[in-house]
């Protein structure tokens, strides 16, 4: 079985959008954002389907050097975790960004201190988080494998079209991962196509998804790419 992120209706609003995906999944992820933003958990506790939450990432940056920027990003994740406590989800987190290269290892610093936020919150609220790996946006934190120890023993998100797009899909399928999200590109564009038109071996990545015991959140711009991924998956 796979879920279904309300990122392909993001331009619809969060009920609608819930509506349909009902009819595909009992497991949907919500993108945090735009119309989709919680303001508290009330437009998901009139369903028994099984919830994540994608925090937000565009007016957030737990690795921001400005302390009050990374405090109040903290914040934000803090209001998520009550939200996720009360339909027993866990959320999915980005791991920041610097702005400028010589930068970069304070900013590290910076995501070490909000992971020990987000530890003790996830403590408080019993609420796990996953830390999502990035495609190839500037200055963006943990793009390829090798940055794996910033996020030291906290969980992995592993989005595999982030991972294609950076070219290091394979070595990022060799770290257990505790959270998958599925959309397909051609290497170049962070595209959230649906799976298989793009250049992406799903065979690899569901091996590797089988094993984990996990079940995967596909992740398409396009509502009309859900059922086309799913179908492509289960032929699989």
């Amino acid at each position: 079985m796979f879920g279904v992120s309300t990122f392909c209706l993001h331009q619809f609003p969060l009920e609608n959008a819930l509506e349909q995906i009902s009819e595909f999944t009992d497991r949907i992820e919500v993108m945090d954002e735009g119309l989709h933003y919680l303001h508290s958990a009330e437009p998901l506790l009139s369903y028994d389907h099984r919830f994540s939450i994608h925090t937000p990432c565009r007016g957030t940056n737990i690795a921001s050097l400005l302390e009050p920027i990374r405090r109040a990003s903290i914040e934000v994740m803090a209001q998520c975790m009550k939200i996720a406590a009360e339909v027993n989800a866990g959320i999915v987190v980005h791991p920041g960004y610097f702005a400028w290269a010589e930068e970069r290892d304070k900013a590290c610093r910076q995501l070490e201190r909000s992971i020990d936020d987000l530890t003790v919150l996830s403590r408080e609220f019993s609420v796990p988080f996953f830390i999502e790996n990035m495609g190839n946006w500037e200055y963006f934190l943990l793009k390829v494998p090798d940055e794996l120890p910033l996020i030291g023993n906290s969980l992995f998100a592993l989005d595999v079209g982030h991972a294609h797009q950076m070219h290091c899909l394979d070595g990022f399928l060799e770290y257990p991962a505790a959270h998958y999200h599925l959309h397909d590109n051609a290497g170049d564009a962070d595209s959230h196509r649906a799976v298989g038109d793009g250049t992406i071996d799903f065979s690899v990545v569901m091996n590797a998804v089988k094993k984990s015991g996990i079940e995967p959140i596909i992740e398409v711009e396009k509502f009309e790419d859900v059922q086309k991924s799913i179908d492509r998956l289960n032929a699989l």
